[in-house]
This record gives structure tokens, sequence and C-alpha cells, in this order.
């Protein structure tokens, strides 16, 4: 059963280990709510998110679950304040959203023309047998 995993830029950089398909990572996972990112990657895709990856301590004492990547899809979308918005943040565009798929992911993505990188969408199997590593 392959899973789908929202992965956020910033753990990336702030101190996630480079991976590609292939590689057999283990990840805290957490449940999502998939409208959480249905204005990033848009509804459809949104839905298909089953967890996404936390090493930040959010859930101490959560094991790590082993995953062997299959594929890694950057995800850039625009950011902009609402109109008629008087505050200065900025939210994701619906409709905005641009996939590219990659052979490795560290946190970093090639500029993008009016999006801003904002995380990686990973499917991944779950790791059973440890003669699979």
């Amino acid at each position: 059963m392959t899973l789908t995993i929202w992965v956020d830029d910033w753990q990336m950089q702030c101190c996630g280990d480079t991976f590609r398909p292939g590689d057999v990572v283990s990840w805290q996972l957490l449940e999502v709510d998939p409208e959480d990112y249905a204005d990033t990657v848009g509804s459809d895709r949104a839905a298909a998110i089953d967890f996404c990856e936390e090493h930040h301590g959010s859930e101490e004492g959560k094991p790590l679950t082993p995953l062997r990547v299959v594929t890694v899809t950057e995800v850039h979308c625009r950011y902009e304040a609402p109109s008629g918005s008087t505050d200065r943040v900025l939210y994701p565009v619906p409709g905005s959203t641009e996939l590219v798929p990659v052979v490795e992911a560290d946190g970093w993505a090639k500029t993008r023309p009016r999006a801003r990188f904002t995380g990686y969408l990973v499917t991944a199997e779950r790791v059973t047998d440890e003669a699979d590593e």
C-alpha cells in the first residue's frame, strides 16, 4: 500500500536528511486534515495526503515508521494577501500550484517565477521486513 506524505520545506531546511526514491527513511508520521493542504495543492491532491512528516518533537515518544520512498514531488505555489486585507499575512493562492517531480529532496528548490517552494509530496511504502532494507 502506497502512502502520500507531506514534508514541509522548513522542516527539511532546518534539520532534514536528504532523501530520494528508493531510499529507506524512518519518519514520525502524523495524521492530517486534508483541508489544511487544499489551498496549497488543490482539494483533490489534498484528499490523497495520508500523513505529514514531523521531526520537531510535537509528538514525543511516537514511534518512527520505516518507509521506502517511491516518488518525490516539489510543491510550489503563489502566496498573496487576500483581497481587501489590511494585514501583511500571505496565504496560498488556490489554483496556483506547480508540481515538479524530482530525483532528490534536500529542502531547497530551484526558484520558480511567481511561485514559492512550500514542501514535498512523497509517496512511500511501509517497510515491514528488515530484509527489505
